[in-house]
């Protein structure tokens, strides 16, 4: 209903830019508890998804090393998966997908629930909640074409029993093609997007009942425009080391909401370009 360039102000949309500030910033049209609600579920979400990832490490641990002491005797580790394997590699990336994006992902929530009391919406939170569906939708389909890949990175015998590539080579070319597209103007324009959650909402707002799972899946779309090449480094650096995992949330963290965050893209991306082209070397 609504596609156009619009502005928050007052309790309704507005087509005339108002100053963050004036009138108060959107987030202060978000009642105190529906702020409280929101922020701890998020924080149980997040937390619920790394006791999953950290308690998987524990079960797979014996099994890796169990596999390379097979491997140091021999005896072939490439065994074909069966669909429980797929399932569970598939929920392995789904639940480090919202371990990993959650934080980043709370300040648009906030925003859009904001928007949604100063339009008078008693179901704020319940939009919220449709919001994160929406967004955690996009970030499922990636979790499906990562544990695709990595289910043929193993019949190729290309991933060791930490599930890391085997080739410096071909790791090497990963990393350096994440770091050229840390670089692109895609990145930049989806990274634009994500660091200014007020403005995404100005010119992306949608009503109708569906409108906040659309805005989710959208908001949703840029953020893996912004971090799908950070994602595939874990198949370099091991994809379930929890460290790294931790390190490249925290570094997405940074990226969106630090005060240097496009330079730290970019940075990043020449580091990872130099490093690339070393294990390539």
């Amino acid at each position: 209903m609504i596609h156009d360039p619009v502005y928050l102000s007052g309790s309704r949309i507005s087509s005339e830019p108002q100053p963050a500030a004036a009138g108060g910033y959107p987030l202060a049209a978000l009642p105190r508890r529906d702020m409280i609600v929101i922020l701890v579920s998020v924080a149980l979400i997040i937390g619920i998804a790394w006791l999953y990832l950290i308690h998987l490490d524990h079960q797979m641990e014996p099994a890796a090393v169990q596999d390379q002491m097979m491997a140091a005797m021999g005896m072939s580790i490439n065994t074909p998966w069966t669909a429980a394997d797929f399932f569970f590699t598939f929920a392995m990336w789904a639940v480090m997908m919202v371990g990993m994006m959650g934080p980043s992902a709370a300040p648009m929530l906030l925003l859009f629930t904001a928007a949604q009391s100063k339009r008078g919406n008693r179901g704020a939170s319940l939009s919220a909640g449709t919001f994160g569906v929406g967004y955690v939708f996009v970030w499922t389909v990636f979790s499906a074409g990562a544990a695709i890949a990595q289910w043929a990175l193993h019949q190729m015998a290309l991933l060791s029993p930490a599930m890391t590539l085997l080739s410096p080579r071909i790791g090497g070319a990963v990393l350096v093609a994440a770091g050229l597209y840390q670089m692109t103007p895609w990145k930049n324009a989806c990274l634009t997007h994500c660091r200014s959650p007020l403005s995404f909402l100005m010119t992306h707002w949608r009503e109708r009942k569906w409108g906040a799972l659309w805005i989710g899946a959208h908001h949703g779309a840029y953020c893996l425009g912004c971090c799908w090449a950070l994602m595939i480094i874990l198949f370099v650096v091991g994809v379930m080391n929890l460290v790294w995992v931790a390190a490249l949330a925290a570094f997405v963290l940074l990226e969106k909401v630090g005060p240097y965050g496009t330079a730290i893209a970019r940075i990043s991306g020449a580091a990872l370009i130099v490093y690339g082209a070393i294990m390539i070397a």
